[in-house]
């Protein structure tokens, strides 16, 4: 079956909440953690069903956002899962007083327990109202977005579509084009930043009604991140700035003179994406010639991933073409009552559609994986960062076969991903930062707010020149980033996860089947561990310790040094 023809259908909502009060009511009954074991593995049965028909139902709806049935359809479930998330709290406050507690520990790990009470510090039915409410708020953002039709060079094209223009030889065509994107957010202004506004303060109501300073405190929760703090986060951002701007700000020096940039030491925005002075690497041949590049990739490298890629072929399990009403972005969804993977993407004939490819059938990879191995939903429950870990390295792992991609320009395409891996750590801790900083300070003007990002950029990334783009001189580029509306606080995992497929990366050039190994064996583990638990079992240093960040940054300029054109 494609996915295509995957019945739908909306969940009767009352019917789940009936039979969520029915596994409860027997839950707290009980008189074995046996019969409890049960009640748990029917509720997760439960809650697979309605998310595998929210995930279908996102799906199509990010497909073509301008489907009145699966418009409707994404209101619903905007306006009722935080019902049935308030169902799942009770359900771990049962868990966790358990008197059979101990025995439930014995078969699921003390983690999945210490995860629940983390959970439940992120939710209060109080805030229902208020979680709908920011649901609506994120559809408004994603449709405002998706209907941007801008020209550039007597084309007409989607935010997403003006990528190849950004990357032009001409300097003269890469300033039209993000002069292009900055006028569609220049002329929504006003709407891109009154829904921002109201997210905040909506999001910092939240964390008031359940107890927390502010919404940085329940930004942390709700990512679960469960191995450091807001002291550790800080500590990273200090060696960042120590190890690793300076060797970026090198690069990125190297990078000025190969495209003969006009200012030493300064890099125009509008050049930071352009690498060659022939140009960025691009994927030879059509859409398909890269999705088929794809299927060989994944049939050769090992068993598991010649099973895995015939069931995403088979079925039609994504994507990945722009075009018009489309959602902007990229992501992979799992259908939890199939065990199958969805990737979704925007292809615009750049390098970025090999790396959204290999990233997201990384992450899809680890869907597929641990559906077959882990029986238990809540063992595959993984953080961010082990998740972004799973597809960030994948990128690195293809390396063996990114040829098929690329041919002649394949050397160049290594030097361009791995360069942008390292000046990547630097824009998402920067990201990551600002939002701090923000939700500290909801009451923050839209002009403050773009003063601050201007602020925390010129530290991160000294080297950027904005003069001559007005959008993002003023200091409002980052609200082309879908993140700071969407997924609030989810990017700092990302800057954790490359650090780590960094690491794979070394591994890889030294015995790529033992950096493989050790992936599968990472992604085996599913969300038994921590981040940095997983990282210590495979041999690997974590982020966060001391050395790990001049390390990785000097090895990755080490290698530069030796290949770059």
């Amino acid at each position: 079956m494609k996915f295509s023809e995957i019945p739908y259908s909306r969940p009767d909502l009352a019917a789940v909440l009936e039979q969520y009060d029915a596994l409860l009511r027997r839950f707290r009954e009980a008189e074995s953690a046996q019969v409890q074991m049960e009640c748990f593995r029917e509720r997760e049965q439960l809650e697979s069903h309605f998310y595998t028909m929210a995930t279908i139902c996102e799906i199509r709806n990010s497909v073509d956002t301008r489907d009145a049935f699966y418009e409707k359809e994404k209101e619903f479930f905007n306006d009722n899962g935080p019902s049935v998330d308030e169902k799942r709290t009770e359900f771990y406050k049962a868990m966790l007083a358990s008197p059979f507690r101990k025995e439930l520990e014995e078969e699921l790990g003390s983690l999945v327990f210490s995860n629940m009470e983390t959970h439940i510090k992120s939710f209060s039915p109080e805030i229902i109202p208020l979680l709908q409410e920011e649901n609506r708020l994120m559809t408004q953002y994603q449709k405002l977005y998706a209907s941007a039709q801008v020209e550039c060079q007597g084309t007409v094209c989607t935010i997403a579509q003006l990528t190849p223009f950004k990357q032009h030889p001409d300097p003269a065509v890469r300033r039209e084009a993000f002069l292009a994107e900055g006028r569609f957010f220049d002329q929504h202004r006003e709407e891109f930043d009154q829904i921002y506004d109201q997210m905040v303060k909506n999001r910092t109501e939240q964390a008031h009604r359940l107890g927390f300073k502010n919404f940085v405190e329940l930004g942390y929760v709700r990512q679960n991140r469960n191995c450091y703090g807001l002291k550790d986060v800080a500590e990273f951002r200090r060696r960042l700035l120590r190890d690793w701007v300076p060797v970026v700000s090198s690069i990125k020096e190297d990078q000025r003179r190969r495209i003969n940039g006009p200012v030493p030491g300064k890099m125009k925005f509008y050049d930071d994406t352009f690498l060659f002075p022939d140009g960025n690497p691009v994927p030879q041949g059509s859409t398909q010639d890269i999705l088929e590049a794809g299927r060989k990739i994944y049939t050769e490298m090992s068993p598991e991933t010649a099973e895995f890629i015939k069931v995403l072929f088979d079925m039609e399990l994504f994507d990945v073409e722009s075009k018009e009403g489309k959602a902007p972005g990229g992501y992979c969804a799992g259908l939890p009552d199939y065990q199958y993977p969805y990737i979704f993407s925007n292809f615009n004939g750049t390098a970025g559609d090999v790396e959204v490819l290999t990233h997201e059938a990384g992450h899809a990879f680890a869907f597929y994986l641990m559906a077959k191995e882990i029986p238990c939903h809540a063992l595959r429950e993984n953080t961010a960062e082990v998740a972004e870990t799973h597809s960030m390295a994948m990128e690195y792992l293809t390396a063996p076969w990114h040829s098929l991609f690329f041919g002649p320009q394949t050397q160049k395409y290594e030097q361009a991903h791995t360069e942008n891996a390292l000046s990547f750590v630097l824009y998402g801790t920067e990201v990551d930062l600002f939002q701090e900083i923000i939700y500290s300070n909801p009451d923050m003007t839209p002009e403050e707010r773009n003063q601050t990002w201007m602020e925390i950029d010129r530290q991160f990334r000294p080297y950027l020149d904005y003069e001559d783009l007005p959008f993002y001189s003023r200091g409002a580029g980052w609200q082309e980033k879908l993140h700071f509306y969407m997924c609030p606080f989810y990017y700092l995992e990302y800057c954790m996860a490359g650090i780590a497929a960094l690491e794979f990366w070394a591994l890889s050039l030294e015995n790529w089947q033992d950096a493989w190994d050790r992936y599968v064996a990472f992604v085996r583990q599913g969300g038994k561990k921590t981040f940095t638990g997983l990282l210590k079992a495979s041999g690997m240093q974590s982020p966060l310790d001391e050395g790990c960040l001049k390390h990785v940054a000097e090895t990755a300029k080490a290698w530069l040094d030796q290949h770059k054109d």
